[in-house]
């Protein structure tokens, strides 16, 4: 097993790596600031559940393989793609009002979907992994499987930290902002095209 004095500073760097600016927390900070805190954790749980499948893959070695693959990570980039297109058009036309916007809350296994679906279709998130974990693995220490699976545990650990603090902090001001049509239609609006940007900055990676 990985020493403390390996993984206390991998937890530090793994909390500064979660506040950069990224389509996840991007994603739960305006899913946040439009129905609130509740149903931003909802989308954090989703996204955690992605990244613990991406560890999952990345522990038994099929990461590599999947970016070895040009055709596969074309079409897992186009599908994510599409996704925020899609995102992006639902956010357009979302309606504003205290009351329309209590009568469209999303139920839970929607928005646990929507971010499990954001994090497993985004390629750069399992390039990342099989670029970051391996650093901190000691091969003399032995399964390196089971330590990449829990340097991942662990990143997922402070990414949930982080992800709760941007869900709890952007719907503050998301509640303040819906007290106002004009402010909710501008946040919508703004929304969109956040997930616009986001599916053109995805369909532009490459290996």
């Amino acid at each position: 097993m990985l020493p403390v004095s390996t993984l206390l500073p991998f937890f530090g760097i793994s909390l500064v790596l979660g506040l950069a600016p990224g389509p996840d927390n991007i994603f739960v900070l305006l899913q946040s600031a439009i129905r609130g805190a509740r149903s931003g954790m909802v989308v954090v749980l989703g996204l955690c559940t992605g990244l613990l499948v991406h560890t999952f893959v990345v522990a038994i070695g099929l990461g590599a393989l999947l970016v070895a693959s040009n055709l596969a990570f074309t079409a897992l980039k186009s599908v994510g793609a599409l996704y925020l297109v899609y995102l992006a058009w639902q956010a357009w036309r979302a309606p504003v009002g205290l009351q329309s916007s209590n009568a469209e809350s999303i139920d839970a296994a929607h928005l646990y979907r929507r971010g499990l679906f954001m994090n497993l279709s985004n390629p750069k998130v399992i390039i990342f992994f099989l670029a970051f974990l391996p650093q901190f693995v000691m091969t003399e220490r032995g399964d390196v499987p089971l330590q990449l699976a829990v340097l991942g545990i662990i990143f997922i650990a402070s990414s949930l930290i982080v992800f709760s603090f941007i869900a709890c902090f952007s719907s503050i001001g998301g509640k303040l902002l819906m007290r106002s049509p004009r402010a909710q239609h501008t946040l919508n609006c703004f929304a969109s095209l956040v997930f616009l940007a986001l599916a053109i900055k995805l369909i532009c990676t490459h290996l």
